[in-house]
């Protein structure tokens, strides 16, 4: 439980990163961040271990009170958005082509795919975003060290370096709580970013 997520929101109630509740309740405890509930209300601390617990809460138990697990909290004085290099991984390049062979179109488990160099390396070919893809094993031997052209196989797209950022992207494994979702999908989120009028 301690170890569990909590989303973490900045200033302005966009998603900046996902902690543990350990790390949660110890920002709460110094005053860096309030606990966010259902109805989107704020509180402290003090306050939120105040708060009764409904069944089906996650708890944590200390020796005399039992505490509400927060699920979001936003820090108090953090207002910016982090810019984040997009991490050139195996992890990433699959979820950019959303595990599909980008030669024959087959979406498959990742066990199934590996990675191919577009401009093969023994012809000056780099390991950029730009120059690999997610394939299938059958397409990989099919095209060998060839280029595309000289395989006689087609892209489904060119390669990119893909741009996550701002957008905020959870841990891979997408939402975990119910309380996440107003801040993580776009059309409630602008409803709670949009400036007012007087």
């Amino acid at each position: 439980m301690i170890n569990s997520s909590v989303l973490v929101l900045n200033r302005s109630f966009q998603p900046i990163h996902v902690t543990n509740v350990r790390r949660a309740f110890t920002l709460l405890y110094l005053g860096a961040a309030q606990a966010v509930d259902r109805q989107f209300r704020m509180f402290d601390f003090d306050s939120w271990s105040q708060l009764s617990t409904e069944t089906g809460d996650d708890v944590i138990h200390t020796v005399n009170r039992s505490i509400r697990v927060p699920r979001v909290i936003m820090l108090q004085l953090y207002d910016r958005i982090p810019k984040a290099k997009v991490r050139f991984s195996r992890h990433n390049i699959y979820t950019r082509d959303a595990n599909t062979c980008q030669y024959c179109g087959r979406q498959l488990a990742r066990s199934d795919l590996n990675l191919d160099h577009v401009k093969p390396r023994s012809q000056g070919g780099r390991t950029t975003w730009e120059n690999v893809v997610c394939c299938c094993v059958d397409c990989n031997l099919a095209k060998g060290a060839r280029t595309p052209e000289q395989a006689k196989l087609r892209l489904l797209r060119a390669p990119i370096r893909p741009r996550w950022t701002p957008t905020f992207r959870t841990a891979g494994d997408g939402v975990r709580y119910r309380e996440w979702l107003p801040f993580l999908d776009l059309a409630n989120a602008s409803y709670w970013n949009v400036e007012l009028e007087e």
